[in-house]
């Protein structure tokens, strides 16, 4: 799914702090889809029943797989970065019905039991190409099940697969993954042209009042079945 096997997240982890304790409302759990803290929608997105089956691809420190679990869901969670993989057993160790793995994401798009949703937030879903992920996505989702992703809206002109950059420090050359970025309709066609219904494809725009101003892309849509 990367071309980097993991050494490139093990980097990137190794640079991030962990999950806040608390949140702005003073929750110890919740789910963030933005790249900034307390803003945009939560796990109402995945529209998941009571003790739903949920699977996180490319789910980092875990924060997000944790609320879930919290909530009473039977969460899955795959990284390809260990060190990642490290950070969310030694946050969440009591969060409920969590499992991780590590591995290429696409790998565990093949269950033996269908889950109710599938999501990634700035995960591996971002840096897979569509045209292979989408149709694995949702063969591995019950009928009426929500996939979800976010990540950063496209820049104008600069579309399909790209090259994303981490820095491993000043006497290393920078990891290099790839993603992909597509504009709105681009993605409103990909996602109906292997099946999905109810799409909506939007860019949350950045709250306001800071110096940051890039939105978040964010993406639903089911499964018709």
């Amino acid at each position: 799914m990367t071309d980097t096997r993991g050494a490139a997240w093990d980097t990137y982890a190794r640079g991030q702090a962990l999950r806040r304790t608390t949140n702005a409302r003073g929750e110890t759990t919740w789910f963030n889809w933005t790249q900034y803290p307390d803003h945009g929608p939560g796990a109402e997105q995945l529209s998941l029943p009571p003790g739903g089956r949920v699977l996180d691809l490319g789910c980092g420190s875990g924060g997000n797989l944790a609320h879930l679990a919290t909530l009473g869901m039977r969460a899955v969670g795959v990284d390809v970065s260990p060190a990642q993989l490290a950070k969310a057993r030694a946050r969440w160790p009591g969060a409920g019905d969590m499992k991780l793995y590590q591995g290429d994401a696409l790998d565990f798009l093949f269950p033996a039991e269908p889950f109710d949703a599938i999501y990634s937030v700035f995960g591996a879903a971002y840096f897979t190409d569509p045209a292979v992920m989408l149709p694995a996505v949702i063969a591995a989702l019950q009928p009426g099940g929500v996939f979800a992703m976010s990540q950063q809206p496209a820049v104008q002109g600069c579309y399909g697969c790209q090259a994303s950059y981490i820095p491993r420090g000043p006497d290393e050359d920078p990891a290099v993954v790839r993603r992909w970025d597509y504009p709105t309709a681009t993605w409103l066609g990909l996602l109906r042209g292997f099946g999905f219904v109810d799409c909506a494809v939007t860019v949350l725009p950045a709250p306001t009042g800071g110096k940051r101003k890039i939105g978040t892309l964010l993406i639903r849509a089911v499964h018709e079945g």
